[in-house]
């Protein structure tokens, strides 16, 4: 695997010199100032690649722009509607301005409105740690008794109601809005900031597409952009649903393996490839993720590596997100399986079997407990992930050099 790391550009609490520090080579990153269907210029492409190519005194940082997530996909492509087809057209121009700076792996998703959802930011761990975390019953109470969503009584047993209504009667006001702040969180310095009215009006807009439409929809961007992409050599890799159980009545596309093979087999090319999320994914108790990574091997272009803790094992159960090596998800035979498939394509003669991977997410720790970074991406937590990664990766290297 190529190590690499989420940068969220210069308002990010942990600056270039740190990172080069911790053990990787390139730098995830996205121009998150540019609205959804912009396009993004190729001097701001060459901007951000300056910033990550060189320390705040000039010199060179040894890393580059690696990956990009995400050049995010319209709300308007997604329903179609509005300036969608004028919206593909500025994504196809945004991917031969990162083809002609040298950028070759483009991550996106096709969520619709939210790009993931937690109920709690920075939620408190055994430990001493704190951590990402999903609760069934916040978000319960958050759609029926904050948003008010009128399909919502229909869509929630009595029994999950009622523990909403008690748990939210329990809520100080403050508590209320970091509950809100939590499930509309977006990235730092996104364009497209939500609010309660926003989502509603939002939410009237999906009403009548279900999952079948979603997904044509899908295979229609595709059907446009992945041409452009493979003459281009850039590889597309769709993220999953996080988490991947419907939420606020939205449909969802890529939360199953079943949902994979449909948008893999709706347009066949190299170009169109996933990103493996064991984090999202594993939030399914029904998931596979070794058997993803055989089965869909050729066509995974990046991964993200973190682990989650279920708190139950039916579909839109709670769960946390726990340190790497820790969780449901088995994380050895995980990268077993991918260092089997970088093999075969090392065998292959695959000029891209190296896939890159960041540790992702991760819990806060130590100095991340008040250095304030964006929830999810700590400096320390993300480094001792890594870390355990690198390890389980390299002691499984040496068991199959050995073995030869």
């Amino acid at each position: 695997m190529r190590y690499v790391w989420r940068w969220f550009g210069p308002p990010d609490a942990i600056g270039i010199d740190e990172i080069r520090q911790v053990g990787v080579s390139g730098i995830v990153s996205a121009l998150h100032h540019f609205a959804d269907g912009m396009v993004w210029p190729s001097e701001e492409i060459t901007r951000r690649q300056k910033e990550i190519s060189q320390r705040p005194d000039g010199t060179a940082s040894g890393l580059e722009w690696a990956v990009v997530e995400s050049l995010p996909v319209s709300e308007d492509i997604k329903r179609q509607t509005g300036d969608w087809r004028h919206h593909i057209e500025n994504y196809k121009i945004s991917l031969k301005n990162l083809a002609s700076a040298g950028i070759a792996t483009v991550c996106y998703n096709f969520m619709p409105m939210l790009d993931w959802t937690r109920t709690d930011l920075r939620a408190p761990a055994g430990s001493g740690a704190r951590c990402m975390r999903y609760d069934a019953v916040d978000f319960a109470a958050f759609d029926l008794l904050i948003l008010k969503r009128s399909a919502a009584r229909a869509e929630y047993s009595e029994d999950v109601a009622e523990a909403a209504r008690t748990r939210l009667a329990k809520y100080s006001e403050a508590q209320k809005t970091a509950l809100v702040e939590s499930v509309l969180a977006g990235l730092p310095g996104a364009a497209n900031a939500l609010s309660l009215d926003t989502v509603r009006a939002q939410l009237a807009e999906y009403d009548r597409l279900d999952a079948t439409g979603l997904r044509s929809h899908l295979i229609d961007f595709l059907t446009e952009v992945v041409p452009t992409a493979e003459a281009l050599g850039i590889r597309l890799c769709c993220h999953p649903d996080d988490p991947p159980f419907p939420l606020l009545g939205l449909p969802r596309v890529m939360s199953t393996r079943s949902d994979m093979q449909k948008v893999l087999d709706g347009v066949h090319s190299p170009a169109n490839g996933l990103t493996l999320c064991s984090g999202s994914l594993g939030a399914r108790a029904d998931s596979d993720l070794v058997g993803m990574v055989e089965d869909f091997g050729a066509r995974i272009h990046f991964l993200h590596l973190r682990n989650v803790r279920r708190e139950g094992a039916a579909l839109g159960s709670s769960f946390y997100e726990s340190a790497h090596l820790e969780g449901d998800v088995d994380m050895v035979g995980l990268i077993a399986a991918i260092l089997a498939e970088e093999q075969r394509r090392r065998k292959a003669g695959r000029a891209d079997w190296e896939i890159p991977m960041r540790p992702d997410h991760g819990q806060e720790i130590l100095e991340d407990l008040t250095r304030g970074a964006q929830p999810g991406y700590p400096l320390i937590g993300r480094l001792k992930g890594l870390a355990e990664l690198k390890g389980a990766a390299a002691a499984l290297e040496y068991e199959r050099v050995a073995a030869e």
